[in-house]
């Protein structure tokens, strides 16, 4: 069974498999027949459940798109509909789904929760998020890369700010599809030296640089994410904002990184605050691109763990 957890715990192949896939549904649904993949009837009598025990836009949108585009039912079913690990064990939720719905896709906090899902569900198992990282975003990412500036191995990454769990996911697919990555950022918000250790390992570059103006030099992709999460109380905020405001990405810093460089963000965004409106509506942006391609690479995703 193909449960899609992390990156990292995903094979390459797997992964290069899913990404090319993507860009074939992409073209079809564009109108470009050349090597298209059909996938308007791909997920014909499949129910996909989403659940969401986190707040979402993107997430709860483009999965729940993407399974009607495929010819599928999803059913979309919220943290309080399900009081998941509360009126029920995680494990008894998971055996009961899997009786009525072909896929499950959470997204949730604990990652915890996400593995003890994938652990008793007898149907494939997809992270839409936890508090720890974010595959769907960065298959999104690599796939949009590629889309502007071709094979993303050799290139260097540069994710400025806050090492949440989107840069969690970003270290699993350096090491997976072999791109180095240079944080940059105050030593309070470092990503997990866990992940650090595990793309090094994988014989990529994986570098920590205070300065963002060193860091971004040579960067062929700039990186960032929001500073303060909607559930951050204002004193966190203010601390936040003070320790990460020299860590915007604003004209000045990407005019350090190569002229052909890309600015990504995984929405939403703050603007003024982690990056400036003149680089979110310029032409080295590729954000709203990036969005988009959540559809097309989670279609992918579906269709890998349910091998169709």
């Amino acid at each position: 069974m193909n449960h899609f957890l992390d990156i990292h715990k995903t094979k390459p192949d797997a992964l290069r498999n899913i990404i090319d896939n993507a860009r074939l549904i992409k073209n079809a649904r564009a109108g470009r027949p050349k090597g298209a993949l059909d996938d308007e009837q791909a997920l014909t009598g499949h129910v996909v459940a989403l659940i969401f025990e986190k707040p979402s836009t993107r997430t709860r949108v483009s999965f729940d798109v993407g399974v009607r585009q495929m010819g599928g039912q999803s059913m979309v079913l919220s943290g309080s509909d399900m009081q998941l690990g509360h009126g029920e064990t995680i494990a008894d939720t998971a055996r009961v789904l899997s009786r009525f719905v072909d896929l499950i896709m959470i997204r949730t906090f604990d990652e915890s929760v996400l593995h003890e899902m994938a652990e008793f569900a007898t149907v494939p198992v997809i992270n839409g998020l936890t508090d720890r990282t974010h595959p769907c975003q960065i298959m999104a990412d690599v796939m949009t890369f590629e889309e502007h500036r071709g094979p993303i191995a050799g290139k260097k990454v540069v994710w400025t700010g806050d090492g949440n769990n989107v840069c969690a996911s970003f270290l699993h697919a350096a090491a997976q599809f072999g791109f180095d990555l240079t944080f940059t950022g105050p030593v309070q918000l470092d990503p997990e030296m866990e992940f650090v250790g595990l793309a090094r390992n994988a014989g990529v570059s994986v570098q920590i640089e205070r300065d963002p103006i060193k860091a971004v030099d040579g960067a062929d992709l700039v990186v960032t994410d929001t500073w303060v999460s909607m559930h951050d109380a204002q004193s966190s905020r203010e601390r936040r904002h003070n320790m990460l405001r020299q860590y915007q990405v604003n004209d000045e810093l990407m005019r350090h990184a190569k002229p052909d460089a890309l600015f990504m963000h995984c929405l939403p965004a703050h603007r003024g605050e982690e990056v400036t409106s003149e680089i979110m509506d310029g032409p080295k942006s590729v954000i709203f691109d990036e969005a988009e391609n959540r559809l097309h690479a989670q279609k992918a995703i579906m269709r890998w763990c349910l091998d169709i």
